[in-house]
């Protein structure tokens, strides 16, 4: 579960909770090329993160190729840098724009030590988790809303005498909204629909007569 920069850290205790956490909240992909430092899945959403604890000890050529290889292979990845001091700050900056970083792709997060690297990567799975989830009921709320709308739709255009379910379900699809089929002439339902004469002629007149709107229904 844990990279050879966290292997390398003097904090036992600390260590042990991570490991704890992570072993409950996490996991390591075996099945890409190339595996970041964690995974956390959250709310069906993966969330890929590279951790470095030591930047003034790395490959900078050989960690930016690996940067851009787990860039194509997650859609959410996080590059969580510890930058203790100023050098170690420019020193980034200066790489990043070397090799030719896109600013954004991915997200780095530059910190000051590993507690605070820690607590950044695990706010960041939690947020992308939430965002996740409301998007998810988001997407309930407007099925929900379109089913409610569809059967508001057709109680509207089965009122029209002479009008089923059936009908109305093709004036939707090949008209589409109510106010588009009170504007539609006879001969334009006619010319898109399969409806016969006199259910086009209903429908016209529906929307334009008020005598025949009006009018009780029976049946």
């Amino acid at each position: 579960m844990m990279s050879s920069t966290w292997r390398d850290e003097q904090h036992p205790s600390f260590l042990n909770f991570i490991s704890c956490f992570l072993k409950e909240n996490s996991f390591r992909s075996n099945i890409v090329p190339i595996a970041p430092d964690f995974i956390f899945n959250c709310g069906g959403l993966s969330v890929a993160f590279m951790f470095v604890t030591n930047w003034g000890g790395i490959d900078t050529a050989s960690f930016f190729r690996k940067v851009q290889k787990l860039k194509e292979q997650f859609a959410n990845f996080y590059v969580v840098i510890t930058l203790p001091t100023k050098e170690q700050n420019d020193s980034l900056i200066y790489s990043y724009i070397k090799y030719g970083m896109q600013l954004g792709r991915p997200t780095f997060v530059p910190v000051r030590d590993l507690g605070m690297g820690f607590e950044k990567i695990v706010k960041i799975a939690h947020a992308r988790g939430a965002c996740k989830r409301q998007d998810a009921l988001a997407k309930i709320k407007a099925e929900e809303k379109s089913v409610q709308a569809m059967e508001i739709y057709l109680q509207v255009v089965t009122s029209i005498p002479g009008v089923d379910s059936h009908d109305a379900n093709v004036l939707n699809q090949t008209i589409g909204s109510i106010e588009a089929i009170a504007k539609s002439s006879k001969e334009y339902i006619l010319e898109t629909t399969d409806l016969s004469p006199t259910t086009a002629e209903t429908i016209t007149r529906f929307f334009r007569d008020p005598k025949f709107y009006l009018a009780p229904k029976i049946g």
